[in-house]
């Protein structure tokens, strides 16, 4: 588990950032896959996630999960929590005590995220899809409706894929370009090659919500020494599937 350094600072909070190592899976799922709509064995990613609760010594029975479809959609959990089933959306933000909430990513980006005085945490999947959508803007923006202050909002961008190993096409950056002319400094050229930094351009949209208390881990998924799982890296090795990572956060 790798813990962000400036949320271990609050003291309300637990939170993690799992990579794939610690669980009971196997083969291409080895060890601690926490995705349950991945193709594994359905009872060893229960135990998996089991073990993420114990690793941030909750008392919860389980962690609240999404469906998730690379949206910008965001659900909230009050004192109510009448969700019976996975919501389908990419953010999920809570005021309640002792409910880990998560989201599953395998090159994305995670985003954990905490305002101590108004007592709200988040979890965002920010894949170049949701970003692109806002949904980081509609996640900060939903929680100073709450009562949160940007200035009080504390953001850990978590491990993903790199720069130097997301390779995207052209009508992709146009994608970009046309949003806004200012993304072009989020694509360099290599060896004739386009690459996109999405870790940096999930960093710009927090700061444009006026978010300045951001920790970037800078963990490369990609690259098989962190011992993440990696949708990229399954594709190369030709994997018909591949793990998930999870990350979590929640007050106590």
């Amino acid at each position: 588990m790798i813990k962000s350094k400036k949320l271990s600072k609050i003291k309300t909070i637990k939170h993690g950032f799992f990579n794939k190592t610690g669980g009971k899976s196997k083969k291409i799922y080895k060890s601690l896959n926490c995705g349950p709509g991945s193709k594994d064995n359905p009872s060893d990613v229960k135990k998996n996630l089991k073990i993420v609760i114990k690793k941030i010594k909750s008392t919860a029975k389980n962690i609240f999960l999404l469906h998730q479809i690379h949206s910008n959609k965001f659900v909230y959990i009050d004192e109510k929590n009448t969700f019976k089933s996975k919501p389908k959306a990419d953010a999920v933000i809570t005021n309640q005590k002792n409910i880990p909430i998560g989201v599953l990513t395998a090159d994305c980006v995670p985003i954990l995220i905490c305002d101590e005085r108004a007592k709200l945490v988040a979890a965002i999947h920010a894949g170049w899809k949701g970003a692109y959508k806002d949904i980081i803007s509609k996640v900060i923006q939903f929680m100073i409706k709450k009562g949160s202050n940007p200035k009080n909002i504390t953001a850990a961008i978590g491990p993903a894929i790199s720069a130097k190993n997301y390779e995207v096409k052209q009508d992709f950056k146009r994608k970009f370009i046309k949003k806004d002319i200012k993304n072009n400094k989020f694509f360099k050229i290599k060896y004739k090659k386009l690459y996109f930094d999405l870790p940096k351009y999930v960093k710009s949209c927090l700061l444009k919500n006026k978010i300045k208390n951001i920790e970037s881990l800078n963990i490369d998924t990609f690259d098989i020494n962190n011992n993440f799982f990696s949708a990229r890296r399954a594709l190369r090795l030709k994997h018909d599937d591949y793990g998930r990572n999870i990350s979590i956060i929640m007050l106590y």
